[in-house]
């Protein structure tokens, strides 16, 4: 288990890392602007349908699935209803792509009302939309592979996916003299990038022998339980991209420049969503699916609770950080070419609110898993869209006072109610079996990220003074000395705080050494 979440999250991190070398060029080449905002809606756009329809709610009825019917028929049942599912996912796709590009105004007015008072940036949002929707149609297919590869244990392939986006991006933007703005050299590069990931997974896929061919639809009972899966997932979903449709919304809507602040600042937010969240997922889902399927619900939970534990030991950290020097982090990774110190202060006002959502959102991947590796999906929903309602609410409540800042903390209020459904729903049913040591690690975590914040913010100012003395690059000097000063105490005082509770750590096995946990026959 420990192998497949570092080689997810290995990945994912490489991904994170080339994302925030892209940042920092779109950051430089664009700034907070008209061009920025109307790209950032272009992204957007295609994300939010993608999110819908391909990776959270397709995971978690095509997964459970595919692996359910490789146990109980083998491996030609599983590809026959994969072939099937293929089949009309680029059928779907096809109709989605053609409906959107010759609606695009419309579709551009419903996310982004704000552009309507302003025709040059509107007209620059939809040129870009219509270059990056394409996108969709090819990141969808790459789902659908890359949960094919997941269920068979390859995981490197579809986690590596998101890098040749960011590399691609990059490229693009080097290129950007070659196009009317740097918009259109971000569009296009984004639309290169699907045909370069769907590539990607493809080959590995055939590599396996296990790539799906698409095949005429039939509803056999696999279909039939996929897509009674998959209604549920899908209403789910929608309900979340809801609540992030609001966000460009509403922030269309403020002064010049919310829209961008929003998305540099849920940039550093989602690097350990994406590094720990989405691998812990990626890797549990199948885990618990198939231990379920086989009878071993002890080892389930099991997975489940160490899945937990390590999301939380890695991501409260980041929390910490974000909510006591959010500024600086802002300024030190982004302040350079068109990016100001103003820039930087508004984002890291942002990034702080989003810093109390991020302990809800990592383990809301790992509570998920207790569902939809029974095929629950219809629990899940309504856990959703009861967060989604709570969050849209408090957007309309603390948009008013705060600013763009206010939709963030929104998110986070919803998110908390999101897990704390999850978690009750799954304890009533049986579902989930977290014990003691799960709570004293969790325990220590927060504890030691609580001295950690505390010991940052107050060396903050101390480490500037000596920072100022640098010919170049004092900021990032201070994020450097203060990072290592809070990994420092953050390590030490969680180790000390589980020693002390008498949790065991496992021990690194000898090279060479088997055990259970080893992936089987998998790349990842």
């Amino acid at each position: 288990m420990l192998k497949k979440l570092a080689s997810v999250g290995g990945w994912t991190m490489v991904s994170r890392v080339t994302g925030f070398a892209r940042d920092v060029v779109m950051a430089a080449t664009m700034g907070v602007g008209p061009v920025t905002d109307a790209f950032v809606v272009a992204l957007r756009l295609p994300n939010h349908f993608r999110a819908i329809f391909g990776e959270g709610a397709f995971n978690a009825a095509f997964v459970p699935t595919y692996a359910q019917a490789i146990a109980s028929r083998g491996t030609d049942a599983a590809r026959l209803f994969a072939g099937r599912i293929a089949g009309l996912v680029v059928a779907t796709q096809i109709l989605v792509l053609v409906g959107a590009i010759a609606f695009m105004p419309g579709l551009v007015g419903l996310l982004a009302p704000g552009f309507a008072d302003d025709p040059e940036r509107f007209a620059l949002a939809v040129s870009l939309t219509r270059i990056t929707f394409p996108y969709l149609f090819f990141v969808t297919l790459v789902t659908l592979v890359s949960g094919v590869l997941n269920a068979h244990d390859r995981f490197a392939a579809a986690a590596a996916a998101p890098v040749l986006l960011n590399l691609s991006f990059v490229a693009g933007l080097g290129l950007a003299f070659l196009f009317p703005t740097a918009g259109h050299a971000a569009a296009w590069a984004v639309a290169v990038a699907g045909v370069l990931e769907l590539a990607l997974v493809m080959a590995d896929a055939g590599r396996a022998r296990v790539l799906p061919r698409p095949a005429l639809p039939a509803l056999d009972p696999d279909v039939r339980k996929f897509f009674r899966t998959l209604g549920p997932a899908l209403i789910g979903s929608a309900g979340v991209q809801i609540a992030m449709f609001a966000d460009t919304i509403i922030a269309s809507m403020l002064p010049r420049g919310a829209v961008s602040a929003l998305y540099f600042a849920d940039r550093l937010y989602q690097l350990p969503v994406g590094v720990i969240a989405i691998a812990a997922g990626t890797v549990l889902l199948p885990e618990m699916s198939r231990r379920l399927a086989s009878g071993d619900e002890a080892g389930a939970y099991r997975a489940q609770n160490d899945t937990i534990a390590i999301t939380l030991v890695l991501a409260l950290p980041c929390a910490g950080a974000f909510l006591v020097v959010p500024d600086l982090v802002m300024l030190a990774l982004f302040g350079r070419g068109a990016f100001t110190a103003a820039d930087a202060a508004a984002a890291g006002a942002v990034l702080a609110a989003y810093a109390t959502a991020l302990p809800a959102v990592v383990v809301i991947r790992s509570a998920l898993a207790s569902f939809h590796a029974r095929s629950d999906t219809t629990t899940p929903l309504y856990a959703s869209l009861a967060g989604v309602a709570v969050n849209v609410a408090f957007k309309i409540v603390l948009t008013g006072p705060f600013g763009a800042p206010g939709l963030a903390l929104a998110t986070a209020i919803g998110a908390w109610v999101n897990v704390g459904l999850l978690v009750v729903l799954a304890q009533r049913r049986g579902w989930a079996a977290p014990d003691g040591r799960l709570v004293r690690i969790v325990g220590a975590s927060v504890f030691a990220t609580a001295a950690m914040a505390a010991g940052v913010w107050l060396a903050r100012e101390p480490v500037a003074e000596i920072a100022a003395g640098l010919p170049m690059l004092a900021t990032e000097a201070s994020l450097a000395a203060l990072a290592i000063l809070g990994a420092i105490l953050y390590g030490g005082i969680a180790l000390g705080a589980l020693r002390v509770m008498g949790v065991r750590l496992p021990k690194p096995r000898r090279r060479g050494a088997r055990g259970g946990d080893d992936g089987v026959g998998g790349s990842g």
